[in-house]
Order: C-alpha cells, then structure tokens, then sequence
C-alpha cells in the first residue's frame, strides 16, 4: 500500500478500512448490564476478534485513548499505561482492571486527592526496547502534546533506543486527539496494518487521518478544573450557581479548546448534537464514540439522540469510560461524542493556517484557540 494512496479526503475511505460483515451493522445493539457500565466495560461489535491478521507493522498505543477494554483486546495492539494517584496510592491505568471507573469516580465525588504524571523516558525505552527485541517495525501513535509532556519523554526514549538498535524502525507520531478519538485512530490504524500498510505508509496516514476525527464534550461541573488551577475557583462557584455547562472540543494540535457556555445539561448535550450535524460527513461505516465520567444515563441519552439522526440509525457506536488520567481533570460527569468527520483544519483561523504553513506546524495556537494543558503532570 503506497502512502499516497491512504490519504484521506474527507475520511479514511470506509470501504477499505472497516469489514461491514465483521461488525454487523445491522445486528441489535446488545443492552448493557448495570455492572458492566459502573465497571468501564461496554458492550461493543467492535469488540470482536478480528484483527489478528498477520502485519508488517506493530502498533502502540497508550491508555489516555480511553479505550473500551473489550476493543482493546480486540485490537491486539501494545498500550502503555499512564499513572496516576488516588489518595497518595498510584496505578497504573490498566483499562480499569484494577480499580473500576464508577469506583474512581465516587472517590472523587467524596473529595479524594487525585493527580496524575507524564510516563518517562525510561518507562518508554523498556517498551521500545521489547519492541526491536521482536524486529517488526513500530509505530506508537502517542497522547498528544496539546495536553502532555509524554511524547516528549517517548521521542527522547526513541533517541536512546538508536545507541543499541541503530537500524530499527521505530516512529513517534502525535495524534492530537484526546480521549476516545485516539481509539478510533486506532481502530482504523489497525485496519490499515491488516490491510497490508507498511509502518511508512501508516505514519503518513495517521498524520493526516488524525484531522478528520472530531470531538465535543461538555462536563458536570467545573470543581475539577478548578482545583488543577485552570479556572479560578470563584468562576467555578459561579457557574455551579447559574447552572452554566460548557461545550469544548479540542484544536488543530490537540489542546483544549471552549466551544460556547450553555444553561444546563441537556442543552450542552443538544449543543454537542448541533456540531455533530454541522461537522459529520455521512461516513456510516465508520464507527461513533461516546464516553462518560460515569455519567452513563447522559451517555445513553447522548446516543439515543445520535441514533435519531438520519441514517445513524444503525451506526457502529464504541462505548467507553473516561480514562483515569483524563478524569483527573474533568473530573465525574463528563460526557463526549466523537466520530469521523472534516477537517479541523479548516476551522483554524486564517492567521493560523498561514503561521503553520511558514512555520512547519510549530506555531501556537492564537488567542481564540485553547491553550495545551499537561493532562499528565
């Protein structure tokens, strides 16, 4: 597969990159137990053993892509997992193997002190360093700068790994899309590997189909932004009082960015719903996300609304928890929908795509984008 033929127009071509009879579209959307939904896993044809084909490229990802374990599984990729700390004990996020989310989530609606840290460069040279064991060239399609110094760590660990493996392929690609969007790259960067893309044709894929996948999101409150000190605490108290729930979404280079502010939950909701009619390309065979912070009701709302929509009816839906790391920082609550969709972009200011133009997409995002938080510091 040549690199040029896997780029992208509107969205990775569905009827190259998803196997229609493997996902079954059209079979009923099973219903998920309560126990399954508190615990982070979810029901989904997406879950299915159907990529194992042999590669000529092996894939890592890591678990700020708030993965459906059961899809994780599925993927038969590598995922490093992130730290984080709850009460000054640290995890390793293991999918919510260890602790589950509705438990992690009522940790925090008690009050309890939870942070998180970038992964380091040693931790990534040992998971390189299993890699060139093994020969195959690798692609880790990494949490994005716009919201961690991690990839950062991982670029300095591919440095070292040349000392011992000079020879070894190995690529560090920024997928700039936080959450659940980071799956879906994943799930359809697992599907070109089977398709037959070599690592290069993979990394020149991902770095453009990384654009197509958009993201809305609103939140619960704003106590957790408040206490990592992006919001003053007296602007969460105020909009706590009038009820006030913003839409974000995330930028050109993944970092947070404020979409508008609404009067309650469900008109947050709408709102998101709003953006995905606006931004959504009709590309039926390619899969929807939808997360929450243990807020499942709102997720099942979320998704009832989608499945109104035309055509969406029996859209292939992934659901999935919040990833610790993430839910640090936005605290319970939360709730997203991804999909495939345009170009983001295009919806950069003029300023902007002349900037990234001249400077090697190295220009800061102007003052009406948001600016990058550590999401892992």
């Amino acid at each position: 597969m040549a690199a040029e033929d896997t780029t992208p127009k509107t969205a990775p071509d569905a009827s190259e990159v998803v196997n229609p009879e493997a996902l079954s579209p059209d079979a009923p959307k099973a219903e998920v137990e309560d126990e399954e939904k508190r615990s982070g896993v979810h029901e989904s044809n997406y879950a299915q053993p159907i990529y194992h084909n042999d590669r000529k490229v092996n894939i890592i990802v890591d678990s700020c892509g708030d993965f459906d374990p059961l899809v994780a599984h599925a993927l038969d990729v590598t995922i490093i997992g992130f730290p984080y700390v709850v009460d000054g004990k640290e995890y390793i996020d293991d999918l919510w193997e260890s602790l589950s989310a509705h438990d992690f989530y009522e940790a925090m609606r008690k009050g309890a002190d939870v942070s998180t840290s970038a992964v380091t460069p040693g931790r990534y040279l040992e998971i390189f360093e299993e890699a060139a064991k093994k020969g195959v060239p690798t692609v880790y399609l990494g949490f994005t700068a716009g919201l961690s110094s991690s990839i950062h760590s991982a670029e300095e660990a591919a440095q070292l790994l040349k000392q011992d493996y000079p020879d070894f392929e190995l690529y560090i690609v920024d997928n700039k899309c936080p959450s659940a969007a980071a799956e879906l790259l994943a799930i359809e960067a697992v599907h070109q590997a089977d398709l037959g893309a070599s690592a290069k044709d993979l990394v020149a894929w991902a770095k453009e189909a990384r654009y197509y996948i958009q993201g809305y999101f609103t939140l619960d409150n704003f106590d957790a932004l408040a206490k990592g000190g992006r919001i003053p605490p007296q602007a969460a108290a105020i909009g706590g009082k009038l009820d006030i729930k913003p839409e974000l979404s995330y930028d050109t280079m993944g970092a947070l960015s404020l979409k508008r502010m609404c009067r309650g939950r469900k008109k947050a909701i709408r709102a998101m719903m709003d953006d995905f009619r606006d931004q959504f390309t009709g590309e039926y065979n390619l899969p929807v996300a939808i997360v929450s912070a243990d807020a499942e009701k709102d997720a099942d709302f979320l998704e009832s609304l989608v499945r109104h929509e035309p055509g969406c009816e029996d859209i292939a839906v992934v659901r999935s928890s919040i990833s610790p790391v993430i839910g640090s920082h936005v605290g319970p609550g939360m709730v997203a929908l991804i999909f495939w969709g345009k170009d983001r972009r295009e919806k950069t200011s003029l300023a902007d795509r002349i900037a990234r133009k001249v400077g090697g997409g190295k220009a800061k995002p102007t003052s009406s984008q948001g600016q990058g938080n550590d999401a892992s510091a």
